[in-house]
Parts: C-alpha cells; sequence; structure tokens
C-alpha cells in the first residue's frame, strides 16, 4: 500500500492544444494514486472533498479500485489552469478551496510502505506533517508545491516562502520541487543552476532532492552524486500532473529497485510523459508501457540536463 495525502481538485484546464469540456479530477496526491493504481499498486487517497463532487469522486477513483479517505468539506477544491505556451507556463486562479486535512489518523497511513505528500494549497499544517513523521517510519516523499503557495483576494495563486519550510522539508526521505518551486525555496534559478539549489534544499536535511526542470529532464541529488535525467520525448498535450507523476514513478522504482536513483528518476521521467500527452485522468497506462520507454533513456548515459552551467 501507498498512501497518498492531499486535496483531490476538479479544475477547468485549458492549453494549446486542449480545450475544456468541464473540470477534469486532478490535484497532486491523486494524480499520483491514480498513477501508480494503473501500473498494479494498492493505492490510498486521503483528502477533503465538498458534496458538489464527492459522488464523481468516488465513481472515478473506485475505477481503479482505490482505497479512500474523505475529509467532509462545503466544498471542493479545484483551479483553473490557461496554459499559454507549450512549456507548462500557466495562469492559475482558484474556483474553490477544500477543508484542511485534521486531524492526523495513524490509521491513514500505518499500512503503508511509503506515503506520498503532496498538498495543493495548505490543506496540510507543518504540526501535522510533523505528526506523520513521528508516528510513521517509511518512506516519506514530499512534493512540496501546496505549502509555498496561497491564494490573494481576487483567487489568484501566488507563491512564498513560509516561516518553517525548511525544517519541515527536512522531515522527509525525498523532496521534489520543480524549477519554480526550487527558486522560490532557494533563490537560485534552476535553469541556471538546479545543483546548487538541491545542495541548498538537501542541507535541511532530506536524504535525497530531486529538481525537475520540465523538458530539459530533472537532477537527483543524494548528498554525494548528482544524477541527470532526461525528459522522454513526446507530443505535449496537457503538462498538468507531470510533477505528481513523476512522484509516483520514482517512488515505484526507487522501493522496487532498493533505491536505484537512476533507474527510479529514469522510470519517473516516462511515467510523466505518459501522462503530459493525455489530459485528465482517463487514459492508458501500464507498467509495460514505462519500462519500453524507460530502457531508450536508461542508455542515454551521457545526459547532461540543458541548464545554463553546463554550457
Amino acid at each position: 500500500m501507498i498512501t497518498a495525502i492531499g486535496n483531490p481538485v476538479f479544475d477547468y484546464i485549458k492549453t494549446q492544444k486542449v480545450k475544456p469540456n468541464g473540470r477534469v479530477l486532478s490535484g497532486c496526491s491523486t494524480n499520483a494514486a491514480l498513477a501508480l493504481a494503473k501500473i498494479g499498486v494498492r493505492t490510498r487517497i486521503v483528502g477533503a472533498v465538498g458534496d458538489d463532487f464527492k459522488e464523481r469522486f468516488i465513481r472515478e477513483i473506485s475505477r481503479l479500485d482505490i482505497d479512500y479517505r474523505i475529509i467532509p468539506s462545503k466544498e471542493s477544491g479545484g483551479f483553473s489552469l490557461i496554459y499559454y505556451d507549450n512549456f507548462g507556463n500557466r495562469t492559475l486562479d482558484l474556483l474553490g478551496r477544500a477543508s484542511n486535512i485534521h486531524p492526523v489518523d495513524p490509521s491513514w497511513f500505518n499500512d503503508s510502505e511509503a506515503v506520498l505528500i503532496g498538498p495543493i494549497l495548505g490543506e496540510l499544517s507543518f504540526e501535522d506533517l510533523k505528526i506523520i513523521r513521528q508516528q510513521y517510519s517509511g518512506l516519506f516523499f514530499c512534493d512540496p508545491q501546496g505549502l509555498i503557495r496561497n491564494a490573494d483576494a481576487q483567487g489568484r495563486i501566488y507563491h512564498e516562502k513560509v516561516e518553517g519550510i525548511e525544517e519541515v522539508l527536512g522531515l522527509f526521505d525525498i523532496v521534489k520541487p520543480n524549477e519554480l518551486e526550487g527558486k522560490i525555496l532557494t533563490g537560485i534559478d534552476c535553469r541556471d543552476n538546479p545543483y546548487k539549489a538541491a545542495e541548498i534544499i538537501y542541507s535541511w536535511g532530506p536524504r535525497i532532492v530531486i529538481v525537475t526542470l520540465a523538458e530539459l529532464g530533472s537532477v537527483i541529488y543524494d548528498g554525494n552524486d548528482f544524477i541527470d535525467i532526461p525528459p522522454y520525448p513526446i507530443d505535449l498535450l496537457d503538462s498538468t500532473g507531470a510533477g505528481d507523476t513523476y512522484m509516483a514513478g520514482f517512488t515505484f522504482e526507487f522501493l522496487k529497485t532498493g533505491g536505484h536513483l537512476r533507474r527510479a528518476g529514469c522510470f519517473a521521467s516516462c511515467t510523466s510523459s505518459v501522462m503530459i500527452e493525455n489530459t485528465g485522468p482517463d487514459f492508458s497506462m501500464t507498467e509495460t508501457m514505462i519500462r519500453e520507454r524507460q530502457e531508450k533513456l536508461l542508455a542515454m548515459t551521457d545526459y547532461k540536463v540543458a541548464v545554463a552551467c553546463n554550457k
């Protein structure tokens, strides 16, 4: 069992290639759980959902036999995501904000091989994350996106480095910011030097830091070595959920290989590639499909991410 904790959302998504037809199920923890379930992992989602989307949420995740723990909420969360280029740049506006996930219940995760923390908008307090760490000794993975963003009075999402984030990220075994989050956390432009950003975050206490760089790939750091992971080339349709499914794929292969970082990174990159050539939760993904792509990336032994410090 792998448990993903963070609120599901129902998003309005418009890209250069996708015109929306209503709102779609998404969210960091939700996308990770969906990807894991598609490749055959027993998975659980913990998050707040309102009555507005509760029946639909249960129906959609039940197709993949995903366990769930729903926190009651006045409304479900959701964003309007309008992508204005093919590189993941977008406007992000709030459509609804669900309740916080509180109090922590050990039954959510005490049977889990890994716990993935993927909040979308501050629904997990730092104190509750400390409680989970105190009560759980397995693999603890954090996508920090929802820990460092908030919404202004007009509903526009903004990012900020909040007091105490260094201590909290130090609780985790693995921390995976994208390039924007890496800059918010460290002040380093990750298109210039993701290695320096990874070193700074590593100094706060996690065992492994991963900085994802969209179409450039990703960088993994374990305190000794940097591993550059190539992207798998695809025809991008919708980059929503790319980092979420990277987290899922990395966790799966990391556990399966006993911690082989390059294999886990390549598997993660390929898992993400399947997600972003589709839109929404309803698409085909199998371990066999990902393995075929993974072999191509593993063969690229001399790959370096095309950031400024490597030119």
